[in-house]
């Protein structure tokens, strides 16, 4: 009898030791989902459509985009968290879903770092300081700042909506120069940036892709970027740290995540596949026409990104107060 139970174990042990690898060789073998938490159309269903084509190209199995929105995000957030973790439900993960809804929504239905697990970084992109310059006449950040604390009334400033990167990104601005500003969120960036042209608002800190156009065409001023580092697509614009608020940096990002659990082999395979294609001139091109950039992380540095990208917003949260009401 020892010797059949060793003889089994044997055999247990080896199916283990070769389970892996043949994981990894046969995913996957139907298609995959890949939830996008908002609406068709704009950058986040761009960018995931970008990338999931060519997967579905290299690993011969669809990569089938499901726009799910609603709640800022956290509706399809949520289904992915709670789907099966076996690689074939993945989601997109961006700066308000993983970095700030946690912080300013009182019932959340996930976790955002216990729930998932970081697959890859896709790009990021600056948010960008436009004003419009019928209505205001400063050309550099410093001039604002001294124009706004001048005024008789706060200027108003746009967003995306309340609790987005855009209107945090301002929060800190505020928080960061003593300028006070009345913030009025709108329903995406589109209005927003529409009511900025037609002066109906004084400024937004946008996300690039939503207004280049508007900047190159002359109809915004752009003051400053809010990255680190200044933007490949407007190389000219300062950021806010050259114009002398140190460490100032706000961007949107882009990750893609799978449910908690669902195996390392899997991630790994995954990881490796996302990032081989970041590194092709043709997505790089692609992303740089919104003036995104795309960036090569592991796993593991994509989560030590979200975390501490995490722990910032909350930090801008609680010192603004920021809530949803």
């Amino acid at each position: 009898m020892k010797l059949r139970h060793g003889l089994f174990a044997a055999m247990a042990t080896a199916i283990t030791v070769t389970a892996t690898p043949i994981l990894a060789e046969t995913y996957p073998d139907h298609p995959v989902r890949w939830i996008v938490p908002f609406g068709p159309g704009g950058s986040s269903s761009i960018f995931a459509r970008l990338v999931a084509d060519k997967l579905s190209e290299n690993l011969g199995q669809q990569f089938v985009i499901e726009n799910r929105g609603g709640a800022g995000g956290n509706i399809g957030v949520a289904a992915a968290a709670n789907a099966e973790p076996d690689g074939y439900t993945l989601v997109l993960g961006v700066t308000s879903t993983h970095g700030i809804n946690a912080h300013i929504y009182p019932d959340m239905p996930f976790d955002p770092l216990a729930d998932f697990e970081p697959v890859a970084f896709l790009a990021w992109t600056p948010n960008i300081m436009v004003v419009n310059p019928d209505k205001v006449k400063a050309t550099t950040v410093a001039e604002f700042i001294e124009e706004a604390k001048a005024a008789e009334r706060p200027m108003n400033m746009a967003s995306s909506g309340v609790g987005t990167s855009i209107h945090l990104a301002g929060e800190m601005f505020m928080l960061e120069t003593g300028v006070k500003m009345t913030h009025i969120p709108y329903k995406g960036s589109a209005p927003a940036i529409t009511d900025l042209v037609a002066g109906q608002v004084d400024i937004d800190f946008d996300n690039l892709p939503s207004s280049i156009e508007q900047v190159r065409a002359g109809n915004l001023r752009a003051l400053a970027v809010t990255s680190a580092t200044r933007s490949f697509a407007l190389p000219d614009v300062p950021t806010l740290q050259e114009a002398g608020l140190d460490g100032f940096d706000a961007t949107g990002w882009w990750t893609l995540s799978a449910p908690k659990g669902t195996p390392p082999e899997i991630i790994a395979k995954l990881n490796a596949e996302v990032n081989k294609i970041l590194q092709t001139q043709e997505i790089q091109d692609r992303f740089a026409t919104f003036g995104a950039e795309t960036r090569i992380m592991t796993p593991d540095e994509t989560r030590a990104f979200i975390t501490k990208e995490y722990e910032k917003w909350g930090a801008v949260v609680k010192a603004a107060n920021v809530t949803l009401q």
